[in-house]
């Protein structure tokens, strides 16, 4: 699944075709059947570009960043999502590869880390709340234990 949101980011796709070529070229042999539903639990649907041509995108996306030069999934799936994390008070931000961002909070959500309250999620970044009075060292250290910080 992390290899469709991937090529949804980095490439404009119209039809599951497309999709099907783009895997293979990338070492992916799936069928139609499997890509279907893997495109339906994504929640997939299809907007119109900035060409005005009809392409995939990721749930809430409608407006998807996409990666002027794509690099190969190969490559893209070899390095963690995580990009950085910067704090202001009781609040963090932490950004992302496109596409990572909410199943990095939901990971964090649900390891039950005691300093942190919760986390809002976009395509590449999440909004933390932290608990008053906990340092910033003691949160990247609670979150080391889900993303290489």
């Amino acid at each position: 699944m992390e290899v469709l949101k991937m090529l949804f980011s980095s490439k404009e796709l119209s039809n599951q075709e497309e999709v099907l070529q783009e895997l293979r070229k990338e070492g992916f042999y799936v069928t139609q059947a499997t890509l279907s539903r893997d495109l339906k639990q994504l929640k997939v649907a299809k907007a119109a570009s900035i060409s005005g041509k009809y392409v995939y995108v990721l749930p809430n996306e409608t407006l998807y960043r996409r990666v002027h030069k794509p690099v190969s999934l190969m490559e893209m799936m070899q390095s963690p999502g995580f990009v950085s994390i910067h704090f202001s008070g009781n609040m963090a931000v932490i950004k992302t590869r496109p596409g990572y961002a909410s199943s990095i909070a939901y990971n964090i959500d649900n390891s039950d880390i005691p300093s942190i309250l919760g986390t809002i999620a976009g395509d590449d970044t999440i909004f933390l709340v932290v608990k008053e009075g906990v340092g910033e060292d003691e949160v990247k250290e609670e979150l080391s234990n889900i993303i290489n910080i």
